[in-house]
């Protein structure tokens, strides 16, 4: 009779529990990491191939080593006119990968003429694939994917920042 109790005991207190745990969960927001947040410090303009503005967005600048090897990397969420632009030291052909990057993005080359010579649209987060410039670039700007076709900025537009 005592050990039929006993069992009768720990099984009722394993469901009472079961149910406060999953209870608890239940009345928690779920939501994901955000990771780190970029702030925008800049303003970056995109101007077509007549000199006319295209579009503008808001961008973190990485202009030394250590921010530029770190970049995007870990950003959970970024508005969609914000951005990144990488400066360089010296033109020289560059290549970007998307490891420990969650989100996906355009990647536009720019040589030391403000022009975009090579767009990487919809990267795919997380990927190893290097993605080379092609020529000689001095600033690499990164925003939400799809920005570039939203925007209409193809190869051959500048920047202004």
């Amino acid at each position: 009779m005592f050990h039929s109790k006993l069992i009768n005991f720990i099984t009722i207190t394993i469901l009472i529990f079961g149910l406060a745990c999953s209870n608890s969960d239940s009345s928690k927001p779920k939501s994901k990491p955000q990771g780190r947040t970029i702030t925008p410090e800049s303003e970056l303009i995109f101007l077509d191939t007549g000199g006319s503005i295209v579009s503008s967005i808001g961008i973190a600048i990485a202009d030394e080593q250590m921010e530029r090897n770190q970049g995007l990397m870990d950003v959970g969420q970024m508005g969609f006119d914000e951005g990144m632009l990488f400066i360089f030291d010296e033109s020289r052909p560059l290549s970007f990968w998307m490891a420990n990057t969650p989100l996906s993005l355009d990647i536009m080359y720019v040589n030391t003429d403000s022009v975009i010579v090579r767009i990487y649209p919809d990267t795919t987060p997380f990927s190893e694939t290097s993605l080379p410039s092609g020529e000689s670039s001095l600033y690499v700007v990164e925003t939400n994917a799809g920005y570039a076709l939203k925007n209409g900025i193809t190869e051959g537009m500048k920047i202004r920042f």
